[in-house]
């Protein structure tokens, strides 16, 4: 497998993976009004008992233009060096349809990949309503919670 097998692999597999999380993502960013990208950065993921966590941001095509000229200061952002490619990403955000698609940047180290991910398998309709469907059947009531009790013993190293 070369290298760039291999990165197309990784992102193809992380799309895959978070296909779910993503498309609630573009969502609920689409009903906050406008059309727009899921940002992802994968430089400082959180671990958790659930494993590997990274954040993620919706940015509006309002605030997309400063957004990625914000990213292009920033001299080790590979793919934002190149300007012609914001005309891209913003031209991508104003056609896409947000019933069956989304545009995702995804940054990892040193590069910043732009997917414009269409005709997802999970549309982000439908994935805004299986996250929100798991929620609900995790919810914990305020009376659930007040039969709660908890102990707690302070150790003083």
């Amino acid at each position: 497998m070369t290298i760039s097998e291999f990165r197309e692999n990784w992102r193809q597999a992380f799309v895959e993976t978070n296909l779910l999380i993503i498309g609630y993502n573009a969502w609920v960013g689409y009903l906050a009004g406008e059309q727009g990208a899921v940002v992802c950065s994968l430089n400082h993921p959180r671990l958790g008992m659930t494993g590997e966590t990274f954040r993620a941001n919706y940015v509006p095509r309002s605030r997309m233009a400063p957004f990625l000229n914000a990213w292009l200061v920033v001299p080790d952002t590979a793919i934002l060096q190149h300007h012609h490619i914001n005309s891209h990403i913003l031209q991508a955000i104003d056609v896409y349809n947000p019933e069956t698609d989304a545009i995702l940047l995804l940054e990892s180290g040193q590069m910043v990949t732009f997917l414009y991910l269409r005709n997802l398998p999970i549309a982000p309709p439908k994935g805004y309503e299986m996250v929100c469907k798991c929620w609900e059947e995790f919810y914990i009531s305020d009376a659930d919670l007040s039969q709660m009790k908890i102990f707690q013993i302070d150790l003083i190293c």
